[in-house]
């Protein structure tokens, strides 16, 4: 069934697994983080989220130029680098009000962020990493 995709889509595919991969290990890694941020020294929520995403970004950098969009797009430049940095900073303020809405607005507890940080900001910073930053 995928040798019947046409190749720019194989290669879309190719790149969503890649992206998905990728974006497990640095959601995974930028969790551990904030969980232990906030549970093992237990800091606010929020000095969680920041130290999560600096971790996550250098690492998510490196991972999607090397490997996710690794034949997607042209050399990777320092304008790359400037829209993925963008990119990185929606993704750090989506996390940033899921942390206010679920933790600080409803009062749901610090765990709670952490579904949309799985579900929906990697969607975003797929649509847009793919879309703007490595054409």
């Amino acid at each position: 069934m995928i040798t019947s995709l046409h190749p720019d889509r194989r290669a879309m595919l190719a790149q969503l697994v890649r992206f998905g991969v990728t974006g497990a290990f640095v959601t995974a890694l930028g969790i551990g983080v904030y969980v232990l941020v906030v549970r093992l020294l237990d800091w606010h929520p929020q000095v969680g989220n920041v130290l999560a995403y600096v971790t996550a970004m250098a690492t998510g950098y490196l991972m999607h130029s090397k490997w996710s969009f690794r034949d997607h797009g042209g050399e990777r430049t320092h304008a790359t680098k400037g829209k993925f940095l963008l990119v990185s900073l929606i993704s750090y303020a989506l996390n940033a009000f899921w942390v206010w809405l679920f933790f600080t607005r409803l009062q749901m507890g610090d765990l709670a962020p952490i579904v949309p940080m799985l579900f929906v900001t990697p969607l975003v910073t797929f649509v847009l990493n793919r879309q703007w930053v490595f054409r």
